[in-house]
């Protein structure tokens, strides 16, 4: 479990600006490996949740780099399998069950991957990180995939959390960006009393409300009580924690979120504010193609999306430069792969190929070094960059901290705490519980 020194790392973002992204190495890039099957044809199975639909960049540079995977090592197929967020996660215990896990797959950081690992479900990649691979990675990011001194996943993405607003309709209701809490509050008043939704969420994934959660948990107790609750040198039943609590459900008595949002799943809930019914939308910076690169997206729009970060609540320990965030989903080999060694070399190669293309091509942040002064990137994703070289902590995303049991019940008090069936304490009590019981 990541205390909030060992994830502050955040990673020396100051390195992302100027930095230069790191080089492939014919000895490195994969492109050595031709004959590696021994005059056999090779099948490695990549398992991803980057659909065309909800994620058409990122799917057109997987199918790209596996196309140029597939060029320089004649006889190697990347056979892909492609589903959406929790439909992948849902997958990847079944398959973890069976011992049919893919070659290479997805995982997040931390807890979410430490009973994969405990389950010898994930295969160490310390040996290609040895090959000079780690030098491309911003520091610390790959070390939120370690366990026990050993690597098993390598990060693809660094990410924060802002608010995107809208700016057409906070130009029409002659609403500013929020600085603090209350002006917060007030602009989710003026829309709902005109009959605008003031924000989309999709609960029914729950990872969407805890980040509401999270956010008014640092803003309240400051950086280190909610990670110091998971880590348990704190407690949930700190009066910030349950603060927070009550201030999610006093948001939803304010009509603050879209109807029906615990029914509505992220990618649902993305409609109203793409369609611009709903005036902001909380959601990590992997959100950033729709706003500068997809083309799919009407120009219009995207010239009026801005994002601000959350605002600072009075009387709160928190700071408004502390973000919630972290890494994003790395990549695995499995342990059991038949072809562990050509997948291996395929990670390797994708790394860095999605380093190089992620930036210029979908507008995403890579968890490797990027020379921003060398490549041609929109104001929205520059500024981004630089909230990330100005924060003064993130703070890992809560259910990607705890185990996978504690995790879960985490979620389902998030939905519960949104829809009104627990009270604050209760929701507080329900987490010291849980998190007891592995204790």
């Amino acid at each position: 479990m990541l205390k909030k020194k060992a994830i502050s790392i955040f990673f020396a973002l100051t390195m992302i600006v100027g930095l230069a992204l790191t080089g492939c190495s014919s000895s490195s890039s994969g492109e050595s490996s031709e004959g590696s099957s021994g005059g056999d044809d090779v099948t490695v199975k990549l398992m991803h949740l980057w659909p065309s639909g909800s994620s058409k960049q990122h799917n057109m540079i997987v199918n790209d780099i596996a196309a140029e995977y597939e060029k320089a090592n004649p006889g190697v197929k990347i056979e892909q399998e492609i589903l959406s967020n929790e439909q992948y996660k849902e997958k990847l215990k079944v398959l973890s069950a069976s011992n049919e896990l893919p070659d290479v797959g997805m995982t997040w950081a931390a807890g979410f991957l430490d009973p994969y690992v405990k389950g010898n479900k994930f295969a160490p990649l310390d040996d290609i990180l040895e090959g000079g691979l780690k030098d491309s990675f911003i520091a610390g990011t790959t070390e939120a995939y370690a366990v026990d001194g050993k690597t098993y996943g390598l990060p693809l993405e660094l990410n924060i959390s802002p608010v995107y607003y809208n700016k057409k309709i906070f130009e029409k209701y002659n609403l500013e960006v929020p600085e603090t809490y209350e002006d917060f509050k007030n602009i989710v008043k003026t829309l709902a009393d005109n009959g605008v939704t003031p924000i989309t969420l999709g609960n029914k994934d729950r990872w969407t409300g805890s980040l509401w959660y999270m956010y008014l948990a640092d803003r309240l107790g400051g950086p280190e009580t909610l990670t110091n609750a998971i880590n348990r040198s704190g407690t949930f039943e700190d009066p910030a924690l349950v603060k927070a609590a009550e201030e999610i459900q006093n948001l939803v008595g304010m009509d603050a979120f879209v109807k029906g949002f615990n029914g509505l799943s992220n990618d649902e809930a993305k409609g109203p504010f793409m369609n611009e019914q709903a005036a902001m939308y909380l959601m990590g910076s992997w959100e950033l193609p729709n706003y500068t690169t997809n083309e799919d997206v009407p120009q219009e729009f995207r010239d009026s999306v801005g994002f601000f970060k959350f605002p600072t609540v009075e009387g709160g320990k928190g700071d408004i430069n502390s973000f919630v965030g972290g890494p994003g989903v790395g990549l695995f080999v499995s342990e059991d792969s038949e072809v562990k060694e050509e997948a291996k070399k395929f990670v390797e190669f994708f790394v860095q190929k999605w380093g190089e293309r992620s930036v210029t091509d979908a507008g995403v942040i890579p968890a490797t070094k990027v020379d921003t002064a060398s490549v041609d990137l929109p104001q929205m994703y520059i500024d981004v960059l630089d909230e990330l070289s100005n924060a003064s902590n993130i703070t890992l995303y809560a259910d990607v901290q705890m185990s996978a049991s504690v995790a879960e019940e985490h979620l389902n008090m998030i939905q519960a705490l949104f829809g009104g069936e627990v009270k604050p304490e209760e929701f507080a009590k329900a987490h010291e519980e849980a998190l007891a019981s592995e204790e």
